[in-house]
């Protein structure tokens, strides 16, 4: 049995004629840039999130782009992050000239843990940016009240998440903006490139959309130095189609999850996700940790399983972050977490005797 780490044409196959449908608007429209699919999807999600406002952008990056352009946060800046993420949450950070500083994570969670956040403050710090790791919230009350304490800015990097919940409230709307990404592989995913920014702050919202066309407003004159981060139409008529799925497809992936969970419970080997209390998450990836790592995914992929590594190498320790002087040893939760975890195949349109396949090639391994 062949079973992919991920289908999008399965998916695809159930929504192909609506999309297609939605797409032949813009094109017979020849409107490719903003327009009415681009606020209609920007209303729409700002409706799903329980955001007053929402702003769509040409990626996840540029909507952590867009938001710390937004805060004037730039030279001599520090941002604090977790180090356990993908890189565009410590890379946007960099491209606006602060200084990125990495926190630990929490053993459990994987996201950035609070307790060891007041520590990297400094008079430089201007912002925290918590990532909600795996479609699993932050926790947000503790880091909100740090960021309190210390008047810090709050982005949340919320690519992996939207819609997820954290005290029966939606992602994006415990710091000044939520940052989403549209990237074909997450639970809401465009056919191409695409992101959105949530913010229920009227003054960061007039930003935001001034500096998503290069700081221009009224047309030809700039008050700001922005960028070209605004989101194509076509994007927006896919995801509008897709929109109307996203909590039956979050759903399904928490089922799925749920049998995996059953399934490899007496592996001690195996270590399922554990979903913090308080928290829904939309299990945008099915994370083990597990020991062997390595040769469990060459086990894995043997047997046509897709499997992948989120993340390999901590952020501290990229190649293009030498500058900031960290070494190995420096964060060894995320370490040992990045040599531990590995993600199996969990959208929502598996079967049943898929899952039982995957379970059952990880017990024979571990057996």
């Amino acid at each position: 049995m062949k079973v992919p780490l991920l289908d999008l044409k399965a998916q695809y196959a159930t929504i192909k004629e609506d999309v297609l449908s939605h797409i032949n608007d813009v094109l017979d429209s020849q409107y490719c840039i903003g327009g009415e699919k681009v606020v209609a999807l920007e209303e729409k999600i700002a409706k799903m999130c329980n955001s007053k406002y929402a702003i769509g952008v040409s990626s996840g990056t540029d909507a952590i782009l867009n938001s710390l352009m937004s805060l004037d946060i730039g030279y001599g800046d520090e941002v604090i992050t977790t180090t356990f993420t993908f890189f565009a949450t410590a890379g946007c950070i960099h491209r606006v000239g602060a200084k990125p500083v990495f926190v630990d994570i929490d053993p459990v969670s994987f996201n950035i843990d609070p307790k060891l956040i007041e520590a990297k403050i400094t008079d430089k710090t201007k912002a925290i940016i918590p990532v909600h790791l795996y479609g699993q919230s932050a926790d947000m009350d503790a880091i909100m009240a740090i960021a309190k304490k210390h008047n810090l800015f709050v982005i949340e990097d919320g690519a992996q998440a939207i819609t997820a919940e954290y005290k029966g409230q939606k992602v994006g709307n415990f710091g000044d903006t939520g940052c989403f990404s549209f990237f074909p592989s997450k639970n809401l995913g465009g056919v191409g490139d695409g992101g959105m920014v949530v913010t229920n702050n009227k003054d960061l919202y007039d930003r935001l959309m001034i500096m998503r066309n290069h700081g221009m407003n009224p047309k030809y004159y700039h008050k700001y130095v922005g960028g070209n981060f605004r989101l194509d139409a076509i994007q927006a008529a896919a995801l509008l189609v897709k929109t109307n799925h996203l909590d039956d497809w979050s759903e399904g992936r928490r089922k799925n999850a749920q049998k995996y969970n059953d399934l490899l419970k007496d592996i001690p080997e195996v270590q399922t996700p554990i979903i913090s209390e308080g928290n829904i998450s939309i299990v945008n990836q099915y994370v083990l940790r597990v020991p062997n790592r390595d040769e469990l995914l060459k086990h894995l992929q043997s047997k046509d399983i897709g499997c992948d590594i989120y993340y390999p190498i901590p952020m501290h320790l990229q190649e293009c972050f030498e500058y900031l002087g960290h070494k190995a040893g420096d964060f060894p939760v995320a370490e040992k977490a990045a040599n531990e975890v590995i993600a199996i195949p969990i959208y929502p349109e598996l079967s049943d005797d898929m899952i039982k396949y995957v379970a059952d090639t990880i017990i024979e391994f571990y057996k």
